[in-house]
């Protein structure tokens, strides 16, 4: 019977020096990539997925809901210092997508949770507002200062509850009007929850898209998050697309649009002056210019005057009287061709 080939621990110790003087060299195990039709494995990249958070997002679309939510923040501020009659200033912290399970477990217990829902659109989305600007907010409301305000640990009562719908309904109201240039979207508060852990909207590793909020009101800050799970935005993905986005804005007008633009131009006043005859002096004969001087110029009285709208030459009129009035009577409008 054959024995196998034993190396020493001497053999073993000279190999490894032998490897690291560059003498002998290491053999590396090549690439196998399984795929039909692939003969090499050059040019391929590799990168690593994690199948407990898949990313279903693509970065364009990631980037078109940070931009839509940038517009949500600036018209909810907005709303939100009319409302309280003090600035509040709300703005975008991050967007990124993640797990249900890792959402929940990053939000702070009691907080202010609301379910909203998104009609035609299935499912729900959450929208949780951080105790740290919920109790400023509703102290704000009653006619404190928030000088030297307690956040307590505890659920919102009734009272509290009823005073901040005032503020999720503005913010539903920012989220109809962020949405509409994508599709027409009816937000609604269906329900809501102190405890985050106790609420289930969808599985724990499905895929969503999270939204941070900061918003500052004086020397008080708190944060804002809005929950949107991939399985009720999914038949709106398409549209969320980078070239999509954009192209919403290069759309026509609709004619009821365009008819009340034209109908608040149409009162706008404009100055309209005539233009005798243009020339050109030297400096000397325009400081020895007196009272009963004749200024020449190159233009016959039978000439046209020149009509400037708004300093702009845009017709050709003769000049006369109306009614015991000087008065322009317009020939036509200026061509291309006219040298005037």
């Amino acid at each position: 019977m054959c024995m196998p080939d034993v190396l020493d621990q001497s053999e073993v110790d000279a190999l490894l020096a032998a490897v690291d003087t560059g003498e002998v060299e290491e053999q590396v195990a090549p690439l196998k990539i399984f795929a039909r039709g692939r003969k090499g494995a050059d040019g391929v990249e590799v990168r690593p997925y994690d199948f407990k958070r898949p990313e279903r997002v693509s970065k364009d679309q990631m980037r078109s809901l940070q931009t839509l939510h940038e517009s949500f923040a600036r018209n909810f501020g907005a709303g939100l210092s009319g409302f309280l009659r003090t600035i509040v200033e709300v703005k975008v912290s991050s967007c990124e997508q993640m797990t249900y399970s890792e959402f929940i477990a990053g939000l702070p217990n009691p907080t202010s949770f609301n379910l909203l829902s998104a009609a035609p659109l299935e499912g729900q989305m959450c929208l949780e507002i951080s105790p740290l600007i919920i109790y400023p907010i509703i102290d704000r409301l009653l006619g404190g200062t928030n000088a030297e305000l307690f956040i307590p640990q505890r659920p919102l009562t009734l009272i509290e509850t009823r005073l901040i719908s005032k503020i999720t309904g503005r913010a539903i109201d920012a989220l109809r009007e962020a949405w509409s240039g994508i599709k027409e979207l009816s937000f609604a508060v269906t329900g809501g929850e102190s405890n985050p852990q106790l609420v289930q909207i969808v599985p724990p590793n499905e895929v969503v898209v999270v939204v941070g909020f900061e918003l500052k009101m004086a020397n008080r800050a708190g944060t804002m998050n809005l929950c949107i799970p991939y399985a009720v935005i999914e038949p709106l993905m398409e549209e969320l697309a980078a070239q999509s986005w954009f192209s919403i804005g290069r759309q026509p007008g609709t004619p009821e649009f365009l008819s009340q633009i034209s109908g608040q131009l149409s009162n706008a006043s404009l100055e309209i002056t005539g233009l005798l005859a243009e020339t050109t002096i030297t400096l000397r004969d325009l400081m020895h210019l007196s009272v009963g001087d004749i200024v020449s110029t190159e233009v016959p009285a039978s000439e046209p005057v020149v009509v400037c709208i708004e300093g702009e030459k845009k017709h050709l009129a003769h000049i006369g009287q109306f009614k015991g009035q000087r008065a322009l009577r317009i020939i036509r409008p200026i061509g291309r061709g006219d040298r005037v």
